[in-house]
């Protein structure tokens, strides 16, 4: 299993038309923060990866508690920048993660994520739909958002969870091998996102 924690911190912001905004992802605030485990989740491993552009688009130019008005969203992840911060298996294991047994980078370098549906279920609460493109395969997926507006910001948080062997990573998985061992890991990839946005721009 694999836990993937997104800090997006938005910074400037542009603006798109009399009814709509997009706030400009500040990649050098923003980071990935990934875990991955066993299918017994007894090993762990975890890391970063970093942003290489992202976006949030809004309904709406003015964007405060009454208009929380999240439409869509654009980022990509530079899988190049994956490093392993657990101390363990540190070169090895990233370079792991980069060849083909995982994210084939060299051919793949960048993943995707685009919000293409937010549905308010109540002020707070957002049901969101996406496509999520790893080793170039675009995948659709759901989950549930909570938005909440302090001092002035944006707050987003986003869980879910996917079937890595939709991507084609299918190293170690229980669906790919007869013999099972110790050493399986889990299909599962379960992601948190945490969404800091600044409406008033640079």
């Amino acid at each position: 299993m694999k836990k993937i924690t997104l800090v997006l911190v938005v910074i400037c912001t542009i603006q798109l038309g009399y009814a709509q905004q997009w706030f400009i992802v500040d990649t050098a605030k923003s980071i990935i923060n990934w875990e991955g485990a066993d299918l017994l989740n007894v090993n762990t491993h975890n890391g970063t990866v970093k942003f290489k552009t992202g976006t949030i688009r809004t309904n709406s130019t003015v964007f405060n508690k009454s208009t929380n008005a999240i439409a869509g969203g654009e980022f990509e992840i530079d899988m190049n920048s994956i490093i392993n911060t657990d101390g363990k298996y540190n070169e090895g294991l990233v370079s792991h993660l980069k060849n083909e047994d995982f994210f084939n980078v060299k051919k793949h370098p960048i993943a995707r994520l685009e919000i293409i549906n937010v549905d308010y279920v109540t002020a707070t609460d957002l049901d969101v739909v996406a496509y999520l493109t790893i080793n170039g395969i675009r995948q659709l997926i759901k989950y549930k958002s909570t938005i909440e507006n302090s001092k002035n910001q944006i707050l987003m948080k986003s869980k879910f969870e996917i079937d890595r062997t939709l991507w084609k990573i299918n190293y170690k998985s229980k669906n790919f091998i007869v013999n099972l061992k110790d050493d399986i890991i889990s299909n599962t990839i379960n992601f948190e996102v945490v969404v800091v946005t600044n409406p008033d721009g640079c």
